[in-house]
């Protein structure tokens, strides 16, 4: 796995900054002064901080950006990222702050005077999300990124505040490293055992192989996966960190480790891109990662199902009638809608078998989704208002945007089949929405759930605030963040 930045908390010393030979960080804002670390600073290179931020360019900067004095004199630095924040600032623009000092790393080691900086701890958060990088395939030898020492005036206090969110990083980057890798390497054997792996942090993973899943009837999730050479599987993990009584939240991912769109096969334009349609699973993954990690006192159950979704002389058909594990019957219209497939049986037996309090299921579901909110915004779908919002504050919070959508009875006529209890794709009308009424099928009446399709964030073309391009990890922060906040006590 990607290995987090090291950071450190260490408390102000004038004499480190003086010989520090790296790059060193100070947060100033303009009319507001300069704090001690940065008075230090200021002095040492004659003033040349304190025009710096007296000077319009520095006025004109938003909060959490920053401009560099490099070589300044009086210095053993190399240079002095100066970013623009408030002495006591909103959590999201420390963390946005961090993000900037995180995509300046390099192997220089950096000192950051972050003082009495009320938000320290987020501002560290910021920075190891940001300063993420995905190299397990580049062969070219790279210096491993330098350390951070953070100065700090509580740093015994300030590294227990960040403790929890070191171990969210770490599950966010298990999310990217996942979604990152290519299909070859990440085939549902591997992921199976990369969850397996996890059992070290104290959780309790099983995995259902075909034979098993057979029994229990996921006849939807198997055909999905029939047609490719690597086994399908379902993985539990269980983390029981509340009480032994307390029903478990059931987190349900996608994880389609490669989608050709089987019989109904994709375009060869972007095909490459399929490797992401396991990111559901992924998001699952690392938020029992980062759970497991700072020991939550809640009970939580993390389900994924993993296949390939491939076209062979024995793939499934357009037009083929499969039984779910619930027993309901569903007409293939389009083998490419294969995610809902999985997720019908996978929901249904979390219910089944766990009787949660709630279900949150995550999957990179529907190109409508994508032209509907871009890749700004996942779309979420819900029968239960107080669950549902209570998620997509979590997402708000953590700088991780939702919107709700409507689902409901009025669009059951466009999932009405002739030959069987409901076809599975709706066509080109309301694709998401009805993507979701057909996993509404296989909620039961007492279950409140949220579906979050995350087909627009799961993946970037370009950098976001908190990651480079490539997988962004979305939905560990707001997962993590709902758990402590709604189903911990």
């Amino acid at each position: 796995m990607t290995a987090p930045v090291t950071i450190r908390f260490d408390a102000m010393d004038p004499d480190a900054i003086a010989a520090h030979e790296g790059r060193i960080v100070v947060f100033a804002d303009p009319g507001a002064g300069l704090d001690k670390g940065a008075r230090r600073v200021n002095r040492l290179c004659r003033g040349a901080l304190e025009r710096l931020v007296a000077g319009k360019a520095f006025g004109k900067l938003d909060a959490g950006a920053a401009l560099t004095l490099d070589y300044p004199a009086g210095l053993a630095a190399d240079s002095v990222q100066v970013v623009r924040l408030a002495r006591r600032p909103k959590p999201d623009a420390a963390r946005r702050a961090g993000a900037t000092i995180g995509k300046a790393m390099d192997e220089r080691d950096a000192l950051v005077l972050a003082g009495t900086n009320a938000r320290a701890a987020e501002i560290s958060k910021g920075l190891a999300l940001r300063a993420y990088e995905f190299r397990a395939h580049k062969t070219e030898d790279k210096p491993a990124p330098g350390v951070v020492t953070f100065m700090v005036s509580r740093p015994e206090e300030v590294a227990a505040e960040a403790q929890p969110m070191a171990a969210l990083a770490e599950g966010v980057f298990f999310t990217r490293d996942l979604v990152n890798e290519p299909a070859n390497i990440l085939t549902t054997d591997d992921f199976a055992a990369r969850l397996a792996a996890m059992q070290e942090l104290g959780l309790d993973v099983e995995i259902l192989e075909e034979a098993e899943l057979d029994e229990l009837g996921m006849r939807a999730l198997l055909a999905v996966g029939q047609a490719s050479t690597s086994p399908s599987k379902v993985v539990v993990m269980r983390w029981q960190g509340g009480a032994a009584e307390e029903a478990p939240l059931a987190l349900v991912g996608k994880g389609v480790m490669f989608d050709t769109g089987g019989i109904s096969i994709k375009p060869a334009a972007g095909m490459e891109d399929m490797t992401m349609d396991m990111a559901g699973a992924g998001v699952v993954a690392g938020t029992m990662r980062a759970l497991a990690l700072r020991k939550a006192k809640a009970n939580v159950v993390g389900i994924v199902g993993l296949v390939e979704n491939m076209p062979a002389g024995n793939a499934q058909r357009p037009g083929d009638v499969v039984r779910t594990m619930k027993g309901d019957t569903v007409e293939v219209i389009n083998t490419d809608a294969e995610g809902r497939m999985v997720l019908a049986d996978v929901m249904w037996y979390a219910q089944d078998r766990f009787a949660p309090a709630a279900m949150i299921d995550l999957a990179t579901l529907t190109g409508a989704m994508v032209i509907a909110l871009g890749h700004e915004r996942a779309g979420v779908f819900s029968n239960d208002d107080a669950l549902c919002d209570a998620l997509t504050a979590a997402a708000a919070a953590e700088d991780e945007r939702a919107w709700r959508l409507p689902v409901g009875e009025d669009y059951d006529h466009l999932l009405k089949s002739r030959i069987a209890d409901v076809k599975h794709v709706g066509g080109r009308t309301a694709g998401s929405v009805t993507a979701a009424r057909f996993l509404q099928r296989f909620v039961k009446d007492e279950t409140p759930w949220v579906h979050v399709d995350i087909a627009g964030v799961a993946l970037r073309k370009e950098e976001s605030p908190f990651a480079p391009k490539g997988a962004s990890g979305w939905g560990v922060r707001a997962l993590d963040r709902l758990v402590r906040e709604r189903f911990e006590g």
